[in-house]
């Protein structure tokens, strides 16, 4: 088998401020030499978003680093995180919360860090046509067609009616750690609809303590199948089973996750603390596959991006139609059927630093579950940090992405500047609320929120 020494440069990653006091302790390399590890397994979930560990895959760059990959779907994220947990995987695409939820023992307790985010943006929300039908009537119109970004305003009636004629309003998501839980929830709450709230310390963790809409899990794959038998009304889901509801006629997305929150980050590359520790000459190699296939994906204006459908399209891999695919993938999006508009960063995989994994994006994750019930008590701002700074680990791709530049790789330009990045964003104003988000401040962040657990509030 092919094999070459990885040897790894000498480089002191200075400590990085990540604000109030708090630094990252610096990593201890091994020494130079060859990989710990050259064959690995890494799992993935159905979805677009997966595309980097593909194109690492098909386009030689796992190879380049000596890496010898394969990649295998696996049945829903509960499974892919027990892979991870128990050795069978040794990374994995998974949701920028799960790394988050297992570290603090919301499910599954275990420790998994995050070096690699996979993209930005990337989901919708959907509704089946007969709830489209009754919102229809309460969204704004212009020229013929509706004005985005559509308010969940919009659908509060038609809530309201499920509720005065005592039926529950049942809505899909795909896991209770997953972007796609707290972007519905984010939507939902911003036009007056209430998701409900988890209780783990009363042993309630079905999410609907005073819901108006009852958010369960459904796995991606089965999202369009399972509201066109009417088990659910509506879900919020990653592509391609938005697009894949309006070609089959059964469908309408309402809103994507862009315009909830503006480059909001999606997946994010997941390894036990364990691995991470026993391998990191073979994790900085995953790491500088991963944002070369992420480059590539985002190249020339997207023009990487029929081949990357055509790859996507594969049965070993998402196994939707080209079209279905591409609908969403080459910067556009179709929301009622013939309304196709362009979305040019409806998936961004490297530009606005989509690969940075950011502190402020971790926190903003814990904020939502704090807000939601998820963290039932009380936490300190310092707590947020503290944990941030646990689980994303942007030492490590710093040390990647050095590696890249120095070889020519990739541009010094298309990063952070390492010496001064503080691991948060400026404060945050996109998001359909207009509630501004500063990840230095989380609990000052939730208390704008009219709907959602803030401060000391507990549920009894």
């Amino acid at each position: 088998m092919f094999s070459r020494r990885k040897v790894i440069k000498t480089l002191a990653i200075a400590s990085m401020s990540i604000g109030l006091g708090l630094t990252h302790a610096t990593i201890a390399l091994a020494a130079p030499g060859e990989l710990e590890k050259e064959d690995l397994k890494f799992g993935f979930i159905k979805l677009t978003d997966m595309a980097p560990l593909a194109i690492a895959y098909e386009k030689g760059f796992f190879e380049d680093e000596g890496l010898y990959v394969s990649l295998e779907a696996q049945a829903n994220w509960k499974v892919l995180l027990d892979g991870v947990i128990d050795g069978k995987l040794d990374g994995a695409h998974m949701l920028a919360g799960q790394p988050l939820g297992a570290t603090i023992g919301f499910g599954t307790k275990a420790d998994i860090i995050t070096a690699f985010s996979m993209d930005l943006n990337g989901n919708a929300i959907t509704v089946s046509n007969d709830i489209w039908d009754q919102m229809k009537p309460h969204v704004p119109v212009e020229d013929g067609k509706p004005i985005h970004p559509i308010s969940a305003s919009s659908l509060k009636p038609v809530v309201d009616k499920y509720i005065d004629e005592g039926k529950p309003f049942n809505m899909g998501m795909v896991f209770p750690v997953s972007t796609h839980n707290y972007e519905l929830r984010y939507w939902l709450a911003a036009g007056g609809i209430h998701p409900g709230y988890y209780a783990p310390h009363k042993g309630d963790v079905s999410g609907q303590i005073d819901a108006q809409a009852m958010l369960s899990v459904t796995p991606p794959p089965q999202m369009p199948a399972t509201m066109e038998a009417g088990t659910i009304y509506g879900y919020c889901v990653g592509e391609p089973w938005n697009q894949q509801a309006v070609f089959k006629g059964i469908g309408v997305p309402v809103i994507t996750d862009y315009e909830i929150w503006k480059n909001n980050p999606e997946k994010v590359f997941g390894v036990s603390q364990g691995w991470a520790d026993e391998n990191p000459n073979t994790h900085i190699a995953v790491v500088k596959a991963l944002i070369r296939a992420a480059e590539w994906l985002d190249a020339n204006d997207l023009a990487n991006r029929p081949e990357a459908v055509k790859i996507l399209s594969q049965s070993n891999y998402v196994g939707a139609d080209y079209d279905v695919i591409a609908n969403s993938m080459t910067g556009t999006f179709e929301y009622e059927k013939g309304d196709k508009r362009e979305v040019p960063d409806f998936n961004v995989f490297y530009k606005h630093n989509a690969t940075y994994p950011y502190y402020s994006d971790a926190i903003w994750y814990l904020s939502q579950m704090r807000r939601w019930g998820q963290i039932a008590e009380p936490k300190s701002d310092s707590w947020f940090m503290d944990m941030a700074k646990k689980v994303y680990r942007p030492d490590i791709y710093a040390i990647a992405a050095k590696e890249l530049i120095a070889e020519g790789k990739v541009e010094a330009k298309d990063f952070p500047d390492f010496a001064t990045e503080t691991g948060f964003k400026p404060a945050q104003t996109e998001f359909i609320d207009e509630i501004t988000f500063d990840g230095t401040q989380p609990n000052a962040y939730l208390e704008q929120f009219p709907i959602g657990l803030k401060g000391d509030t507990v549920i009894d």
